[in-house]
């Protein structure tokens, strides 16, 4: 029987972040990993989606620099390189996620399932240990939603769509949300036909102001949008036939190439016996409290197998920090998501952090919530760049206090760090308008912003009446 001070399933964002801190700080740390060191983000989601993300980019450029002067063409796209450049990526950065480098930091790693026996040991091949703790970060996986035909092992999902060395004829996508929507314009902008299917509309969490103009940008490069439909039935033949209807529009099919699935994410309990543990679970996740605890107050949980938490690789960093001060310090932080940041890095990028203006007004009311907006266009950096569509809107309750931010245009995904931090720190408009930004820059987006929440009442009659009154003055 080994003993341990912590003992971490999963070895995915969350796991890793928790595996290092821990161990570094001198606690008796293993770490349990099926599969892929790095787990979802780096092989099979935030890293290589970005990677092609970057190829398609490229290739959008050859089609689009006549407007710099620059003669346009059609680029030839050799799509088993691009992947060779997106497997690449993945390469350069795994080994600081690698079995060596977490040994090296004092990390005992098992490379194989692991299941509890009881709260308080888990067995995992041929080894079974004890640990003070426990962190579950198994993250999730993607989910496949119960349509007639739809055969799963035909189907594409982001676990191994990287791998398709092939170049799709025609990549049909079930689910608008940003993994589908991602894929979509990546594979259009490398030459593939692409069709996108959802039950609602595309990216429903976003403000509709802002999905509106990516929409139209997906429209203009070729995607096929089909929304609000219900899929009734898909084929697997020499072609993929999907068969689906739109209220007041006759029933209509589709042919493919190649399906994506791309409607949603399943939290990964199965296996892991957590109810030998004394673990509360649901389809949904680990059942846990403010500070990460499960029902057995010692077993924390961390990531997308948090059950309600938002599947994002930042989020699964964030808990870590939490656990780690909990477990460590002796600390009782507790999740607090008032700031969280989201991207979705389509082309014009979408980045949200905070409440939404629909939210923030159901909360607070419309008269105590105002809303400030600047569009792209009047922005100088933006103009250079002929990269003028999009724009930012700011939530502020009636005191000024920023509540939320939304970005949807070039660098919007740096561009929201800037709101994340004055929501952490409970800043008001007026703490942005004080900064001074570099011109010329998308950065001076946001100040503009800012900016013309003070515009009504500085340019008003009232204080025009003032400042002709201290024209008067002698000094």
């Amino acid at each position: 029987m080994e003993k341990f001070d912590l003992a971490i399933i999963g070895a995915g964002s969350g796991g890793l972040s928790v595996a290092a801190g821990v161990a570094q700080l001198g606690l008796k740390t293993v770490l349990f990993e099926k599969a892929e060191m790095g787990g979802d983000c780096l092989n099979t989601g935030c890293v290589p989606s970005k990677a092609l993300l970057q190829a398609a980019k490229v290739a959008q450029g050859f089609r689009k620099s006549d407007i710099f002067g620059v003669k346009s063409q059609e680029p030839e796209v050799d799509f088993s390189a691009v992947k060779n450049h997106v497997q690449s990526v993945i390469d350069v950065i795994a080994p600081h996620d690698s079995v060596e480098r977490f040994e090296s930091l004092g990390v005992t790693v098992v490379q194989e399932h692991a299941k509890f026996i009881d709260a308080h040991t888990v067995q995992a091949g041929e080894r079974t240990i004890k640990a003070k703790r426990f962190v579950i970060a198994t993250g999730s996986r993607a989910g496949v939603p119960p349509i007639d035909g739809l055969d799963a092992d035909k189907a594409y999902t982001n676990e191994n769509i990287f791998e398709l060395r092939e170049k799709p004829d025609h990549l049909i996508i079930i689910g608008g949300g940003p993994i589908g929507v991602e894929m979509a314009q990546a594979h259009r902008r490398l030459g593939c036909k692409v069709s996108v299917l959802d039950m609602g509309s595309i990216l429903m969490h976003d403000d509709p102001q802002l999905v509106q103009i990516l929409r139209e940008r997906l429209i203009e490069e070729g995607v096929d949008l089909y929304e609000h439909v219900d899929i009734e039935k898909i084929e697997h033949k020499e072609a993929v036939a999907v068969n689906f209807v739109r209220e007041g529009v006759e029933p209509k099919k589709i042919l493919g190439s190649h399906i994506l699935v791309a409607a949603g994410r399943v939290p990964n309990v199965d296996g892991l016996d957590l109810d030998k543990a004394g673990v509360e679970f649901d389809r949904h996740g680990v059942k846990v409290d403010a500070r990460l605890r499960s029902s057995q107050k010692h077993i924390y949980a961390a990531g997308d197998v948090v059950n309600g938490a938002p599947q994002f690789t930042h989020v699964a960093g964030y808990h870590a920090g939490i656990i780690i001060r909990n477990i460590c310090f002796k600390i009782p932080a507790k999740v607090d998501l008032t700031a969280l940041p989201w991207v979705t890095y389509t082309d014009p990028e979408l980045a949200n952090v905070g409440m939404q203006a629909r939210a923030a007004i159901e909360e607070y009311g419309q008269d105590n919530v105002k809303i400030v907006s600047w569009t792209f266009d009047e922005n100088d950096r933006a103009q250079a760049e002929k990269r003028t569509e999009g724009m930012i809107k700011v939530t502020c309750q009636k005191n000024g206090k920023i509540l939320g931010a939304t970005i949807i245009g070039s660098g919007a995904g740096e561009l929201i760090g800037l709101w994340a931090l004055a929501i952490t720190k409970g800043m008001k408009i007026g703490d942005i308008t004080g900064m001074i930004a570099p011109y010329p820059t998308l950065g001076e987006i946001s100040k503009r912003a800012a900016g013309s929440w003070f515009t009504p009442s500085l340019f008003s009659d009232r204080t025009r009446f003032m400042v002709n009154l201290l024209q008067k003055l002698p000094f």
